[in-house]
């Protein structure tokens, strides 16, 4: 059972995507803000890292970086979750050392091909 981490400040959308990628057959562990993502990523071994870029404490865009820079995450794979869906915003999720982005609201079906194709993937290289 492939592991996820879900790095999600928002209650509802913590409830709500922890109910559906368990239902899928995925194990979810819940950090709430950006410092609580960096522990948890780097206590446990996760095959996927799902990480909101606007998070109390430790954003998502350092929250990212700070795991690109340490051997243990460095592989793992991270979609960006946001709601700036500006133009570069993107780009500025890859920048940070995402490996993709979805915007919010979340489409279940677009995150979960994007999940699908992250783990495919494995681990960067």
């Amino acid at each position: 059972m492939p592991k996820i981490l879900l790095v999600e400040d928002n209650e509802l959308n913590r409830d709500m995507l922890s109910r559906r990628l368990g239902r899928k057959g995925y194990d979810v562990v819940i950090a709430a803000d950006g410092r609580e993502g960096v522990a948890a990523a780097l206590a446990g071994e996760f095959d996927l890292i799902l990480m909101d870029m606007s998070l109390p404490v430790l954003d998502g865009w350092e929250a990212t970086r700070l795991l690109r820079a340490d051997p243990r995450t460095a592989a793992t794979p991270i979609i960006a979750l946001t709601a700036h869906a500006m133009p570069g915003d993107r780009e500025r999720a890859i920048d940070a050392g995402c490996d993709d982005y979805d915007s919010k609201p979340i489409d279940f079906t677009r995150l979960l091909a994007k999940i699908e194709s992250g783990l495919d993937a494995g681990p960067r290289t």
